[in-house]
């Protein structure tokens, strides 16, 4: 009698934690907002803010394992969902990063009238997704988990009702994001076509050798159409057209959420697709990368020095096509990993410099909030004088800003280029290491402007109200101050000691 192959996977429940978490806390709240009162709804921000906490405490445990979970009974090394130390530490970005955005949310829930309950169920909605994408090791799982990151991401935008900007920002940011899904759906179901397998480990292998000309065309359209949907989710140009509207029409806090948690769920799961499905391809993918990177960070801070001070929302503005430019630096060691002999070791730098920049630019997005309480309008204009008004919002914000341009004291923010700049150099891709000099030095401008304006005297701005000249004082909100107040103590800590971050640049996280 022959044996049966057992079907029944065992489950690692403590491998899954984090976003099994992360998604039970977003069910809680959605039920106890259909019995909690009016007046006590704001407990659930708490509850949400104490969730992700929880999940990402739940993290320590896995420290220095490498827990695989959702295996093929007959193939124990071939898994769905990898907790090893690259998932680990971009679970570590999403969650921290999704803390930071609730407790910049707690208050804008309230002040700007949101559904509470819907708000916090499709933040943690999204946070769950997003953690479980970079444990993804298989293009159905990482399709799934970018679904479940990206389509909470679409209500929380146009969740103002009534607010023409929050809708026109919803539906760019929804078509957008739609065509790149049914871009990659199509390009998954062409490598599934051609390799039988979904699993990354087995699709990298199968790439190696496919015995028709037919299936390796087939293939080759797969990948080209896969890394087109993630060049749409990283923001990368000329797949960024959907930023900017996008960022200014939501609520601050989730403009910040998507410029770091959205680009970590997008560079992490290019990261899987190029360095564990499709490595054989390199010599495609490696280029494309480059180019796409270097367009990327000149049209970002090209279009970033333009930006009129005086235009409403030109801060937010800024942040956007900063954050377009950033994720240009985020390309240049993944297209590096297609040049070398051991991609896994280059991508540690993307992964250094998304931390960094998580910090800082939540911490700068935090700094926004505060001056969007007094001025609404949120011009760069608002922020003249900021010092002289709230002198440890300015010194945070100046902080924030020198990290994101490279310059002291924001120390991490100059290790973090250097290390890009020198993973590009290794790769012997001088000319894009040229470009991403030459794009630091234009960022300079813009950023250094804005910290100048933000200790130079409130003296009248010509073309603005005499009440928008001298914004009123009022009281920081405590989840406000602590948000602020946590990115700075991050961003100082990662400047003092810049190892915390950059060792992952030096050693193999995949």
């Amino acid at each position: 009698m022959s044996s049966i192959t057992p079907l029944v996977q065992s489950v690692d429940w403590l491998a899954l934690a984090p976003p099994t978490l992360t998604a039970a806390v977003a069910l809680v709240v959605l039920v106890a907002d259909l019995f909690l009162p009016a007046a006590r709804k704001p407990l659930l921000g708490w509850l949400a803010t104490a969730g992700l906490a929880l999940a990402a405490l739940l993290l320590l445990p896995l420290l220095g394992g490498d827990r695989r979970t959702f295996c093929l009974p007959a193939h124990p090394d071939v898994c769905s969902y990898v907790a090893d130390p690259f998932a680990l530490v971009i679970q570590f970005l999403v969650l921290g990063g999704a803390l930071l955005t609730a407790l910049l949310s707690i208050d804008t829930v309230k002040d700007q009238g949101l559904p509470t309950g819907e708000y916090w169920f499709l933040l943690l909605s999204s946070a769950a997704g997003a953690a479980l994408l970079p444990a993804s090791r298989d293009l159905a799982t990482l399709v799934i988990a970018l679904e479940v990151a990206s389509l909470p991401a679409f209500a929380l935008v146009g969740l103002r009702r009534g607010d023409r900007l929050s809708s026109e920002a919803a539906l760019k940011f929804f078509l957008s994001s739609v065509a790149a899904t049914a871009v990659m759906l199509l390009g998954v179901s062409f490598l599934y076509a051609a390799t039988g397998s979904l699993h990354l480990s087995r699709v990298a292998h199968a790439l190696t050798a496919l015995p028709d000309p037919r299936l390796a065309t087939l293939a080759s359209a797969g990948v080209a159409l896969t890394l087109v949907g993630f060049a749409f989710k990283t923001a990368a140009a000329p797949f960024h057209f959907w930023v900017p509207d996008t960022y200014v029409g939501a609520p601050l806090p989730i403009a910040g959420y998507l410029s770091v948690v959205g680009k970590a769920v997008g560079f992490s799961g290019l990261i899987l697709v190029t360095v564990q499905g499709f490595p054989s391809y390199a010599d495609v993918w490696g280029p494309a990368l480059a180019v796409l990177a270097a367009l990327t960070m000149t049209v970002g801070n090209v279009a970033a020095v333009r930006q009129d001070p005086r235009r409403a929302h030109s801060a937010v503005r800024l942040l956007a096509w900063s954050s377009v430019g950033q994720a240009g630096y985020l390309l240049v060691p993944i297209a590096a990993a297609g040049y070398t002999r051991d991609p896994a070791h280059a991508i540690g730098s993307t992964v250094a410099y998304a931390l960094m920049y998580a910090a800082v630019n939540l911490g700068a997005f935090a700094v926004a909030a505060l001056v969007a309480r007094t001025s609404p309008a949120n011009r760069i204009t608002d922020y003249r004088g900021l010092y002289a008004r709230r002198p440890l919002a300015a010194l945070a914000m100046g902080f924030f800003l020198l990290c994101l341009a490279g310059l002291p004291p924001g120390i991490i923010g100059l290790f973090a280029k250097v290390t890009v700049f020198s993973v590009a150099v290794d790769a012997g891709l001088a000319w894009l290491a040229v470009i991403m000099a030459v794009n630091v030095v234009i960022a300079l401008y813009y950023y250094l402007k804005w910290t100048t304006v933000l200790f130079r005297g409130a003296e009248a701005v010509p073309g603005a109200a005499p009440a928008e000249q001298q914004p009123p004082r009022a009281g920081i909100p405590a989840p406000l101050a602590t948000a602020i107040a946590l990115a700075t103590v991050l961003g100082i800590a990662l400047s003092g000691a810049p190892q915390l971050v950059l060792r992952f640049a030096s050693g193999a996280l995949l």
